[in-house]
């Protein structure tokens, strides 16, 4: 086992405190929870970037992992027993140096904590320069293994279409750029519209975050979009699972 592995396993070399907040991914036409996304919080519940500012090429596969067992451990402490619902990880593409030998840790923690691996969707996001023959090899062996990926922020960064050409993820997060004021902007309308339609032809999930509106929810189900996320529907909560506001559902029903 390399050094670099030893230290992702006893913690080395990340020593910030941090936990979790969670925010529920919805499916607007069954009325349910799909999924939470696991957010990375201060021990106190501080925001992201009083833990993510102390991340270095130093500590971030520590830290990587960690997350990711994090993630795991609160979830299962607050999922109901029969809860068929998923849990979204962010991962570090470039932290992981070699998917089998970096995902020990969290089938571990899966296991320890009876946390059905096949509910575990890790999410990735395109918004820095990666090295795309690495991240397939990451995504492709996760897929082997049962799980389930999602690309964040689909449209925003460096790789985009050309990223889908080869590797179909099981769910695609458009970017909340193309969400924000979509009831009044007709070009957005038209890029979501034929995003999705790309995306279903691909056999790609879209799934549309950062929805803050009645408009703009009553729009993005109109164009066939069911998974949805954003503070109109439910803010994050610390160590908590958030409870969607349904009433807003209910409006585009």
């Amino acid at each position: 086992m390399s050094k670099t592995c030893l230290e992702c396993r006893n913690g080395e070399k990340f020593e910030t405190s941090f936990s979790m907040a969670f925010q529920p991914i919805i499916d607007v036409a069954a009325q349910k929870v799909f999924a939470h996304e696991a957010l990375v919080r201060g021990p106190a519940g501080e925001g992201a970037w009083s833990v993510l500012s102390t991340v270095d090429e130093t500590n971030r596969y520590a830290f990587d992992q960690q997350c990711r067992v994090k993630a795991i451990e609160l979830a299962s402490s607050l999922y109901g027993q029969d809860d068929n619902v998923s849990l979204s990880i962010n991962f570090m593409p470039n932290a992981v140096y070699e998917p089998r030998a970096c995902i020990r840790l969290t089938l571990a923690a899966a296991m320890r904590t009876k946390f059905p691996t096949k509910n575990i969707i890790f999410e990735f996001t395109e918004n820095e320069q990666l090295d795309t023959a690495h991240l397939f090899n990451i995504l492709r062996t996760y897929r082997d293994m049962g799980f389930r990926t999602a690309i964040d922020d689909f449209g925003a960064g460096h790789a985009g279409l050309a990223l889908l050409a080869e590797f179909q993820p099981d769910i695609a997060k458009l970017d909340m750029a193309l969400i924000r004021g979509i009831d009044t902007d007709t070009a957005r309308q038209k890029i979501v519209k034929h995003t999705v339609a790309m995306l279903d032809d691909l056999g790609v999930t879209p799934l549309c975050e950062g929805i803050e509106t009645v408009g703009e929810l009553q729009v993005l189900a109109d164009l066939g979009v069911k998974l949805m996320q954003g503070y109109l529907i439910a803010r994050p909560e610390f160590e908590s699972l958030a409870t969607p506001q349904y009433e807003s559902l209910l409006k585009v029903a």
